[in-house]
């Protein structure tokens, strides 16, 4: 009797745990990829290569066009889908760089 109380204990346990949370910006972004045809390029390489794209703006010196070409280099695509690749990295994942960049003010994520 007692390992069928265990058992039940465990299966419940289990189903009220909360279900795993995806990360939603990751997920947008992989989206964002797909619906302009950039979604060909690996998930994980994707996800690597967008995340650098915040620090390498904070970089001092650093412009958009240059780190579009950082990226072209890393994803081995031509300039303009590694543009469009960069823009959709800045504006989903690094939102604050935003504001940064139209009002021509350094920003930092430190």
């Amino acid at each position: 009797m007692y390992p069928a109380v265990a058992v039940a204990a465990v299966v419940a346990a289990t189903m009220s745990a909360a279900p795993a949370q995806a990360d939603t910006g990751i997920d947008v972004f992989l989206g964002a990829l797909d619906h302009y045809r950039l979604g060909d390029i690996d998930p994980a390489t994707a996800v690597r290569v967008g995340e650098s794209v915040c620090p390498m703006l904070a970089e001092p010196g650093q412009g958009v066009a240059n780190v579009a070409a950082r990226v072209a280099d890393e994803l081995g695509r031509p300039l303009g889908p590694a543009t469009m690749f960069t823009g959709l990295a800045i504006q989903i994942l690094c939102p604050r760089a935003v504001g940064a960049l139209t009002d021509g003010q350094p920003f930092s994520f430190f």
